[in-house]
């Protein structure tokens, strides 16, 4: 099962991948504020009052756990980013000498 899910991530663009993540996070975020404002507000019982902290520090790890694995694929989008510069200047290099040796002979 993890192997087929792997191979679906490959498909997927990191670009993709970090817009997916990004919206699970706001929803956990968002999540974690409505359960903030309901511990707040509302008259709760200390069990009731428990369940929702538990909730609440369960969702704290998804985000947290997110946001480590956005960074990754963060650093991912840039070093392929990196690379695409450099094989572009290496071809324009190239395109440059090329003509350049073509137009001296």
């Amino acid at each position: 099962m993890a192997k087929l899910k792997d191979k679906r991530r490959e498909k997927i663009s990191v670009a993709t991948e970090i817009d997916r993540l990004e919206e699970r996070r706001a929803r956990c975020h968002d999540n974690l504020e409505r359960a903030e404002f309901r511990k707040r507000k509302e008259e709760l019982s200390e069990m009731d009052r428990q369940e929702l902290e538990d909730e609440m520090a369960i969702m704290n790890e998804r985000v947290q756990k997110l946001d480590k694995e956005l960074e990754m694929l963060r650093g991912e989008n840039r070093r392929n980013m990196l690379l695409s510069v450099a094989l572009l200047a290496v071809s324009a290099l190239f395109y440059y000498i090329f003509f350049n040796i073509e137009d001296d002979s």
